[in-house]
C-alpha cells in the first residue's frame, strides 16, 4: 500500500517541488546578483552543478565520447546564452522582475513549435496557434505599452531573447538520435556554461569567490536542486507518468516565479501585469494541456528545456536518446 501511495502521488509531488524550486529560482538569482558579479555567480552556479551532477550520476563519465561532446558543446552554447541574456536582464539599471522574468521566459514553450513549424515545416496544431495568440496578447498587456501602469524595460528586450535563445537550444537537441546519451550532454551542456561564465568572469569581473551567505544559498539551491538533482526527479518521475504528465506539472513553474516575485517585491504589481501574466499562463496550458491529450496516432512529442516546461512538438521526433536510466524525448538539464 505504501509503494502504491508514493507511485500515485510521491512522483507527482516531487515534480510540484522541481516547479517551485525553479519558480523560486528567478526570486534568488536577482537577489544573488545584486551581491555577486553576475558572469561569477553563474559560473560557481554551473561548476556546482556539474559536480553534484557526476556524483548523482557517475557512471556519466564513461558516456563522453566525441558524438556527445560536439552535441553537447553546441546545445551548452547556446544555453550559455539563454542564461546569460535572462540573467542579464535581471541585473542593471534596467532590470525588469522575476515575476516578469518568469512569464516572458515561459514564452519558449509557444515559440519552439511556430519555430519549428518555419524551419522543419512541422504543421502546427490549431491549439499551439490560440495558445501562441493568447499568451502573445498577454505579453502585449504585461508589457504596459499604451497603459500608464507599469511599462517595457530593457531587461524584459533581454529576456524574450533568452526565450529565443532557448527555442534554439530545444532544436539542437531535436536533431539528436539513439546514439546520444541524455546524461551526457546534460553534463556537457552545465560545464559549458560553467566555462563560458568563467572566462568572461575572469576577464571582465575579476570577482572573489563569493562568501555571501544569501549568494552560496543561491549557489547551492540553483546549482544542486535545481540543476542536478530535478535531473534525478525527473528521470524517475519518466519512468513513472507519461511525459504528458510531466510536461502539465511543470507549466506550473512559470506560476511559481510569478508568485514569488510577486510576493518578494516591495511595490505591488500593477493590474496590467496581473492580467497579461495571468493570460500567459493560460496561453501555454493550451498549447501544452491539448496537446497532452492528443491522440496517439497525432504524433505529438515532448521536447524537455534544460530547466523548464517540456515544450509539445508536432511530427516524429528524432530525440529519442536512451541513458543507462531511462528512454526520454530529448536531453533535461537546468533553465531558471
Amino acid at each position: 500500500m505504501v509503494r502504491s501511495y508514493v507511485e500515485r502521488f510521491g512522483v507527482q509531488t516531487a515534480l510540484l517541488g522541481v516547479a517551485v524550486i525553479w519558480g523560486w529560482a528567478f526570486v534568488a538569482v536577482a537577489d544573488a546578483i545584486e551581491l555577486c558579479p553576475m558572469y561569477s555567480f553563474l559560473a560557481w552556479r554551473f561548476a556546482l552543478a556539474s559536480l553534484a551532477f557526476v556524483i548523482f550520476y557517475p557512471r556519466v563519465l564513461r558516456q563522453l565520447n566525441a558524438e556527445n561532446l560536439r552535441m553537447g558543446l553546441i546545445a551548452g552554447g547556446l544555453l550559455s546564452a539563454g542564461y546569460i541574456l535572462q540573467t542579464w536582464g535581471l541585473d542593471g539599471a534596467g532590470r525588469t522582475t522575476p515575476a516578469r522574468a518568469a512569464f516572458i521566459t515561459g514564452l519558449y514553450v509557444v515559440i519552439t513549435p511556430l519555430v519549428q513549424a518555419v524551419v522543419l515545416k512541422r504543421r502546427p496544431r490549431a491549439a499551439t496557434l490560440v495558445g501562441g495568440a493568447i499568451a502573445l496578447a498577454g505579453l502585449w498587456v504585461l508589457s504596459g505599452i499604451g497603459s500608464s501602469a507599469g511599462g517595457w524595460v530593457s531587461g524584459d528586450t533581454l529576456v524574450v531573447l533568452c526565450a529565443f535563445a532557448f527555442t534554439a537550444h530545444i532544436a539542437v537537441l531535436g536533431s539528436t538520435h539513439e546514439g546520444h546519451d541524455v546524461a551526457a550532454l546534460t553534463l556537457v551542456q552545465l560545464a559549458t556554461v560553467a566555462a563560458v561564465c568563467a572566462v568572461i568572469s575572469v576577464f571582465k569581473e575579476h570577482a572573489p569567490i563569493p562568501t555571501d551567505r544569501s549568494v552560496l544559498v543561491a549557489i547551492v539551491v540553483t546549482g544542486v536542486f535545481a540543476s542536478a538533482l530535478a535531473f534525478v526527479v525527473q528521470t524517475w518521475a519518466q519512468r513513472e507518468l507519461p511525459p504528458s504528465r510531466v510536461a502539465l506539472i511543470l507549466v506550473t513553474e512559470t506560476a511559481f516565479g510569478g508568485l514569488f516575485g510577486w510576493a518578494a517585491s516591495p511595490v505591488a504589481p500593477p493590474l496590467t501585469e496581473l492580467l497579461g501574466a495571468g493570460a500567459m499562463f493560460v496561453g501555454l496550458i493550451v498549447s501544452e494541456a491539448v496537446a497532452a491529450f492528443s491522440p496517439a496516432d497525432v504524433g505529438v512529442t515532448f521536447e524537455p528545456a534544460v530547466e523548464g516546461m517540456p515544450t509539445p512538438v508536432v511530427g516524429p521526433s528524432s530525440s529519442a536518446v536512451r541513458s543507462d536510466d531511462t528512454e526520454r524525448d530529448s536531453d533535461l538539464s537546468d533553465r531558471g
